[in-house]
């Protein structure tokens, strides 16, 4: 029971192939106590019909939370306040771009897209995290983790605006932990692979990269959203008690191959 006695919060629940759906399974398995943010009613139902595997919803602290607006952040973290008092954990899986600007090409992408896909996926980790400051510090310290993906660094078709959006939450990581370090407050990536997601299923041809991953990363084979969530019970837990501002990969390896380096498996393999 690595989590037992720390109270966490994790938002970005959508449905069961939820990134975050896994680390919350895998929180509750190891003691951790939960509370959720949903998004509008339709993901409030999916959440609550999920939570009846933990035991039923009634169990847990359930706020809505638009993340672009800060009033709602404040309710959410208020909530809280009175709930609990303190905090452990903050996890933020968070992201959104619209269809239109994932699929047209990467010069056209609008400015209003741009900038919403910046909002909600990135700079909500810094608006989240400053108003779980004090109930992190009101537990003497605690855990702040966030989920990104390799095309950062890597060019991936229709990614595009996404990208860059990861590429400035990456950047906030180490930012907010050399910030926040001296509250004895961490801050941490997840780098997942190609996961069979809500948010992923708008990002054309990434099934491609999903097929890949069984024939060139090291493991031979995908992850899966309980492999991510053993890396986040990990990360939230105190054994990763002097770890923080990384970016930790739970993609079999895909992220260490070249492009040389898949085409050369694949030429042996006979592909």
């Amino acid at each position: 029971m690595l989590l037992q006695g720390k109270r966490a919060l994790v938002m970005g629940v959508a449905n069961n192939r939820s990134i975050a759906w896994g680390i919350a399974r895998a929180f509750h398995r190891e003691g951790a106590e939960l509370a959720f943010t949903y998004q509008g009613e339709r993901l409030k139902e999916n959440l609550v019909g999920l939570l009846a595997e933990l035991g039923g919803a009634d169990r847990f602290p359930i706020f809505p939370c638009d993340v672009t607006s800060d009033a709602e952040i404040a309710a959410v973290f208020d909530g809280l306040r009175a709930r609990w008092g303190a905090l452990e954990v903050l996890v933020h899986c968070l992201a959104f771009a619209g269809r239109d600007e994932l699929t047209r090409p990467f010069v056209e992408i609008s400015r209003g897209g741009y900038a919403q896909a910046l909002d909600i996926s990135a700079y909500s980790l810094i608006r989240c995290t400053a108003a779980a400051r004090p109930l992190l510090e009101a537990a003497g310290g605690g855990s702040v983790m966030t989920l990104t993906y390799n095309a950062v660094e890597r060019v991936v078709p229709s990614y595009g605006v996404m990208a860059i959006a990861k590429a400035a939450l990456e950047a906030e990581v180490r930012y907010l932990a050399a910030e926040l370090g001296p509250a004895n407050i961490r801050v941490n990536a997840i780098s997942a692979g190609p996961i069979r997601t809500l948010a992923a299923s708008a990002v054309r041809g990434i099934s491609g990269f999903r097929d890949a991953m069984d024939e060139v990363a090291p493991l031979r084979r995908n992850v899966t959203t309980e492999e991510v969530g053993d890396v986040a019970v990990f990360l939230a837990s105190d054994l990763a008690r002097a770890v923080t501002g990384n970016l930790i990969f739970a993609d079999s390896g895909f992220h260490v191959m070249s492009a040389a380096g898949m085409l050369e498996l694949r030429r042996k393999d006979g592909g």
